[in-house]
């Protein structure tokens, strides 16, 4: 026992697998020219043998034989496809480092109700596990506090940053309630009991939460005290910050959806497996989707197993604003693989590639990301093959706001260390 203690203890405090020592990308020195390459714009289609020129971090022109600007850099496009970065939702890279050792995980705090916090002030910029995730294409990731009832407020990153202040996008927050489980045992009473009095906790707590919020909304004049918790809760009651309500069940929808009608909230829906079976509530109350089980098994035995893979087609096909997501720190690098799921289950590649792209943008209010269009950030990803598809991605260049990341990550120097061990 003591020894497996000492290991545990050597690798929380000595591993190099808790930072990454390659260097950030310097912001863009001069002109990129990205030439004859098929463009996957999101919002003009597809575009074949087409050029992309980036200026200060910026897409400056789309269009055929581009002239060539002064002291430009040319990259050679011919026969591979450009799409813009990936946004990652609902994610806790460089909260979570190594899942069993407690000392390196910081993606929850005690208690129930916390929307002070920011889930940001704790992340790990030198996290192993970002280079591997951006090397599938994945330039930001929405970083998001988890818990019970009120976990905080969620963030939007880059992906190759110094520090928090680099990292952060302004205007992409949110925040983040978890919907009790409504689960009850149906073989032993006395569990289902215990289980409906915890529910019913939550729920009077939760309920009082927002009672005592939109009260204070109301008289913040008035108040003789701030109180953090319902200051952070004022741009949700505003209109200005989304509310991520993460609910799977019917139930847990439906509740959900009642308080966000009640207080006129623009509620985000979150994990969503249910979702399909409300499609009228979510078209009248425009509530988006973020869908995080396109790679998932069915939720109850009795269901098709290929329905998690086709929910999302119901969704789009309905006219309800989709994105998917692939919570999690290091495997949410499957992201594009989890959209190419839901894309060969009728959804279709656009589709699929809007859901991780622009949607997840126009979900956090951000109007110059997700698509490759002049004027918009110059977050872009070079692949050899389809971004979406696990046997054809080969990501040779990804560039966020300009600047061209290291693709370098530890799986791929542990692939060439042990590709080159000499047979015994």
């Amino acid at each position: 026992m003591m020894k497996t203690l000492y290991t545990l203890l050597l690798l929380a405090l000595g591993s190099p697998a808790l930072a990454t020592a390659l260097m950030v990308a310097p912001p863009q020195s001069q002109p990129i020219l990205i030439q004859g390459g098929t463009l996957h714009t999101v919002t003009q289609g597809v575009l074949p043998n087409t050029d992309l020129l980036v200026e200060a971090g910026r897409i400056r022109a789309i269009g055929t034989a581009l002239p060539v600007p002064a002291d430009a850099r040319l990259i050679d496009a011919s026969g591979q496809r450009v799409y813009p970065g990936l946004i990652a939702l609902a994610n806790t890279l460089g909260l979570e480092e190594i899942e069993m050792i407690r000392s390196t995980v910081d993606s929850e705090e005690v208690g129930q109700l916390n929307p002070q916090l920011r889930a940001a002030v704790a992340y790990n910029p030198d996290s192993e596990l970002i280079p591997t995730v951006r090397s599938n294409g994945i330039t930001h990731i929405q970083l998001t506090p988890s818990g019970d009832l009120l976990a905080g407020t969620s963030s939007l990153l880059n992906l190759d940053a110094w520090n928090l202040d680099d990292a952060l996008v302004p205007g992409g927050e949110g925040l983040h309630l978890y919907w009790p489980d409504l689960h009850l045992s149906v073989s032993d009473d006395e569990l289902a009991e215990r289980q409906r009095q915890r529910q019913q906790r939550q729920l009077t707590q939760l309920n009082q939460a927002f009672e005592q919020a939109y009260g204070y909304y109301l008289n913040r004049q008035l108040a003789q005290r701030q109180d953090r918790r319902w200051q952070a809760m004022l741009p949700v009651f505003e209109g200005q910050r989304p509310l991520f309500v993460h609910a799977d069940t019917q139930p847990q929808i439906e509740q959900a959806l009642r308080l966000a009608d009640r207080y006129r909230l623009k509620m985000v829906l979150v994990g969503g497996y249910d979702s399909y079976r409300l499609i009228d509530q979510l078209l009248a109350q425009q509530v988006p989707v973020v869908y995080t089980h396109a790679n998932s098994l069915p939720l109850r035995r009795h269901e098709p197993v290929d329905l998690p893979f086709t929910i999302p087609t119901l969704l789009a096909d309905a006219g309800v604003e989709l994105a998917l997501a692939y919570p999690g720190s290091w495997d949410s690098r499957n992201l594009p693989f989890a959209a190419g799921y839901a894309a060969a289950h009728g959804l279709g590649g656009a589709r699929a590639l809007k859901a991780i792209t622009l949607s997840p943008a126009n979900i956090l209010g951000l109007s110059d990301m997700g698509a490759l269009e002049v004027g918009y950030r110059a977050n872009l990803v070079i692949s050899d093959g389809d971004l979406l598809d696990m046997g054809q991605s080969r990501v040779s260049m990804v560039l966020i706001d300009g600047r061209q990341i290291d693709l370098n990550n530890r799986h791929k120097q542990l692939y060439h260390k042990y590709l080159n061990k000499p047979a015994r």
